[in-house]
């Protein structure tokens, strides 16, 4: 036994004694009832009620229930503590039962009854286990019938407590919290089965991140699931329930939920409050995403948004059968109608029915989102009519070969994703029955292509089917236990799959910094969901880790990279964050180990890669303590004689996991595949001409032909859009900079700077492109939109445009491989009042603009320009003492004066001798200065007077 878990155990001991002899003579029952409470508030009839129900209970009475769950950096550890008096002169068997989330591990159960502690002991899974004997503790996980609730599962533990003695259940489960639709969910299932003396649920949050949004819903019950269903209107914003008390602060929150005895029997006389949820989101940075590092591993938040929608294709797949008549069909229809509306112009969808018969609603094919189709979909949903069997076989297959068709077709789009949405209320009882072949005939259809996502409706739902289903095929599965919840469930279950943002996503480390790096690639990432990843690393003293991203996003190729120093995560994360949070970082790669293993065992392809997959996850099981399918959870408790003469013998209780637990984490559909390393960060470099603008904005021309640099001024106003380079007509590409102002430095000679604040490029072809640049985010606006951060490296290349970005430095843009732009990023720590972040902008390569190019530098690229020196007049008799005359440049048949001076360029590294040309560049640029200025930033005329010419 675990000596933390020993010492909490004791611990617990001490708060609940005296348990000595287990007596208890002198029973106030209106003390047991009304423990806190001032009996001249509580009205006398209910006091009779409360007290009338008391009487007439046969079991132990729970005097007290007390949850505490604690959320590390979304890793939550809840502990129950579950107290219960038998009140009866004899023996009576006490039952503790409580609902846990389907995704939990059970860590740990004891049991203190009559004063002797029973710990529980996890082991391997036995292939033979004998049945328990008969009046011994019967704890069991139900995962079929029963009580449950959405995503959690009834655990029950029945057990014969003394006459007039308390007995006490400890239990502890652990999970990592999903990203659900942008934000996480705690879900606390108050369902005693009776009223409780002292009731309690603590929820305390904590994450190196901000909280953002924090919301404590109406709990969620029959009742509120009646309200729902009737239509009565709801409050705009629902309330917590009554007795939550919440506080919080920037990083961290403590709710406490505490209803009195009469408060729960205004909810529930018979003690099922509900689920009590609490809901939250913390700040996220653009980017390579959280990265936490702690005692020697580290886990890896990555959730990218402000990204495109990729396409997808899918199919729903509805339950028709018989038992599906009434409120579960009204609702599927509903629900179904609200879909169709969110489906978006790229997608392509079918609907099939199925009962004893499938029925597809356009055979052979997908649709388009066009009104017809929707309409014809919405006729399809309005005939669909509860009769008969359930065929999911034959429904999962036909589902199958409609996407497949679709994803093999000569046009199939590549990047798009396939989902399948399978709802049901029931069990296979047409065509193929054993869920073993139906699991291993959807592996043969799926192929790893596609996502299968189930949701059942109902108790009578073969939840394990749906689960292993959902699991095997990179999908999640839902559960609706309320017939009236269908309608609300379905259409936030579909939310949550809607949006596709990233393909074939692969996460990858410096070589030989880490190791045991949990799943790193995913098939699929949707907005509002989030992929983790944890592993340990191999060298602590290692001053940072390199990381790389890669996936596919509506076509294109996106690269994200950075360096992430480890002290400066150490020290970033705050103390009094870090002590709480000791220990987290391991645990959950010990989990998501676990679970990895689970997955990948699944998919073994023989015998004894299943064997030593098989030995691995039970050795991390047992490592952590966990409650897997693998292994089983032994208590040493007293047979039927418990509560008198306990034998020296006790008999051993098996406490197993068939799939507790064992639910897809992430929406992926390939197998595993080990954590990719990749070597240490090559230093891009780049090639930049003189060309630029720069700075306050100094512009510097450099004309190769002519080995000449020339430089000069633009005094522009704020809030100005100048045209730097215009192609338009021709390579198609359009490049302007907006100007913003700055006070002027003390002693400074100019009233005001200005420096650009945004830089966009248009292109024209082979695809229209918009691209926006600040210093602190890039816009890539072409077919669809995406935001990329300017404080992390990342790539993304489509037709023909690249976008290159390389963290807090600069940004690339390349177009057709021929022409490239270099925007230099300035950012401030600490700005003076006269500086602020800004960009310079430099041309790279400009081999496939044309010779028409214009704009303030553009006109240049193809120019010659010659220097002169012109002659001494006649009229000075002492051409000693006369000054040098000013040297002159000639371009284009004129003659601009021009005088010594030097330039710094790329952030002050590089010194440049150049020809400085006054006011505005006067003379040197075709026309003036006013010229230059465009309505905007994504105009694009084609320059001077609308022309490229002179």
């Amino acid at each position: 036994m675990d000596i933390n878990l020993f010492l909490s155990v004791v611990f617990l001991l001490l708060c609940f004694a005296p348990l000595g002899s287990g007596q208890y003579e002198d029973i106030d029952l209106e003390d047991d009832i009304f423990p806190n409470s001032d009996l001249s508030t509580v009205p006398l009839r209910v006091r009779r009620q409360i007290k009338t129900l008391m009487n007439k209970e046969t079991k132990p009475h729970i005097q007290e229930l007390s949850v505490k769950t604690t959320v590390i950096s979304r890793y939550a550890v809840t502990s129950v503590s579950c107290t219960m008096l038998n009140r009866h002169s004899t023996a009576t068997e006490g039952v503790f039962p409580f609902q846990i989330p389907a995704a939990a591990y059970i860590s740990n159960f004891t049991m203190i009854i009559g004063g002797k502690v029973y710990p529980g002991e996890i082991r391997p899974k036995e292939k033979k286990v004998k049945l328990v004997k008969e009046g011994g503790a019967k704890p069991q996980k139900e995962r079929e019938g029963g009580e449950s609730e959405g995503d959690v599962e009834a655990f029950r533990v029945a057990v014969s407590v003394p006459a007039k003695s308390q007995a006490v259940f400890l239990l502890t489960y652990e999970q990592l919290l999903q990203r659900w639709l942008g934000g996480y969910e705690l879900v606390t299932s108050l369902r005693p089965q009776q009223l409780v003396s002292r009731l309690s649920v603590q929820v305390t949050v904590a994450d190196h991140a901000r909280i953002t949004q924090l919301e404590v819903l109406p709990l969620q019950n029959e009742k509120s699931a009646a309200t729902a269903s009737s239509g009565a209107k709801t409050q705009a914003k629902p309330t917590p329930p009554v007795s939550t008390v919440i506080q919080r602060n920037r990083t961290s929150c403590k709710i406490s939920f505490s209803p009195s005895i009469v408060q729960q029997a205004k909810i529930a006389t018979s003690g099922n409050l509900g689920d009590f949820i609490v809901r939250y989101e913390v700040e996220r940075e653009l980017g390579i995403g959280d990265i936490q590092f702690l005692n020697g591993h580290f886990v890896h938040y990555l959730a990218p948004k402000n990204l495109p929608v990729v396409p997808k294709n899918v199919v729903f797949v509805i339950d028709t059968s018989a038992s599906m008549m009434g409120t579960k069909i009204r609702q599927t229809k509903e629900a179904l109608f609200a879909i169709l509306r969110d489906l978006n112009p790229n997608d392509r969808f079918n609907l099939v029915s199925f009962s004893s018969r499938v029925k597809v609603c356009q055979p052979g094919q997908l649709m388009t989102v066009t009104p017809n189709n929707i309409r014809d979909a919405k006729k399809f949903i309005y005939m669909m009519t509860p009769s008969g069997g359930a065929d999911i076989n034959g429904a999962i297959q036909t589902s199958s070969a409609l996407l497949s068709t679709q994803v093999s077709s000569p046009g199939a789009r590549p990047n798009s994703v396939s989902v399948i949405l399978l709802l049901t209320d029931g069990r296979p009882t047409v065509g193929e029955l054993e869920s073993p072949r139906i699991l291993s005939n959807t592996r043969a259809a799926v192929q790893e292509r596609l996502c299968v996502f189930t949701v059942g409706i109902g108790k009578d739902v073969d939840y394990r089917l749906l689960e292993r289903m959902a699991a095997e095929n990179c999908g999640r599965t839902r559960r609706i236990m309320q017939e009236s919840h269908t309608k609300d469930t379905l259409k936030r279950f579909y939310d949550g799959i809607g949006s596709p943002l990233l393909t074939d996503i692969q996460v990858g480390y410096t070589e030989g910094s880490v190791q045991d790096v949990t799943r790193s690639h995913f098939t699929n990432y949707f907005n509002g969901s989030e992929m983790v990843i944890a592993g340990k690393l191999t060298n602590q003293s290692s001053e940072s880790v390199h990381i790389e991203v890669t996936a596919s996003s509506s076509g294109r190729r996106l690269v994200l990279e950075a360096d992430v120093a480890l002290r400066q995560t150490r020290a970033g994360q705050g103390q009094a964050f870090s002590n709480r949070q000791t220990g987290y970082a391991e645990r959950l790669w010990g989990l998501l180990a676990v679970k990895d293993g689970l997955r990948s065992r699944r998919h073994s392809q023989t015998r004894r890669e299943r064997e030593e997959l098989g030995r691995q996850v039970t050795n991390l099981s047992l490592a952590y303590n966990l409650l897997t399918p693998l292994t089983r959870m032994v208590l040493e408790t007293a047979d039927a004689q418990l509560h008198g003469n306990v034998p020296e013998n006790s008999a051993t209780t098996d406490l197993s996991e068939e799939t507790i637990g064992d639910l897809a984490q992430s929406l992926h559909r390939k197998t595993e595949q080990p954590g990719t390393s990749v070597g240490k960060p090559i230093k891009k470099s780049i090639t930049i001409s003189k060309t630029s603008a720069d700075g306050d904005p100094h512009f510097v021309v450099e004309f190769p032909l002519s080995k000449l640099t020339v430089c000069f001024n633009i005094n522009g106003e704020p809030g100005h859009v100048l045209r730097l380079v215009s192609d338009h007509e021709n390579s198609g590409v359009t490049v302007n900079g907006k100007l913003i102002g700055a006070p002027a430095p003390a002693h400074s000679h100019k009233q005001q700077r200005t420096y650009f604040s945004t830089i966009t490029v248009v292109v024209a072809q082979p695809k229209r492109a918009y691209i926006e640049i600040t210093p602190r985010k890039v816009i890539l606006d072409a077919t669809d939109r995406m935001i990329l951060p300017c404080d992390t490296t990342a790539a993304v290349e489509t037709d023909g445009l690249g976008v290159a970005i390389v963290g807090r430095a600069n940004v690339t843009v390349t177009v057709q491989g021929t022409i490239a732009f270099v925007i230099l990023v300035h950012q401030y720590k600490n700005p003076a009042p006269y500086q602020r972040d800004h960009l310079g902008f430099y041309i790279s390569n400009s081999k496939g603009l044309s010779k028409h190019s214009h704009g303030l530098l553009g006109q240049f690229l193809y120019q010659e320009v010659g220097l002169i020196t012109p002659p001494l007049s006649d009229t000075v008799p002492d051409h000693s003492l006369a000054p040098p005359p000013d040297p002159a440049l000639k371009i284009k048949e004129r003659t601009v004066s021009v005088v010594r001076k030097s330039r710094k360029l790329y952030n002050g590294r590089q010194k440049v001798d150049c020809w400085f040309v006054r006011n505005n560049a006067d003379k040197l640029i075709d026309g003036h200065y006013e010229d230059y200025v465009v309505p905007h930033l994504f105009d694009t005329g084609n320059g001077l007077h609308k022309t490229n010419g002179n």
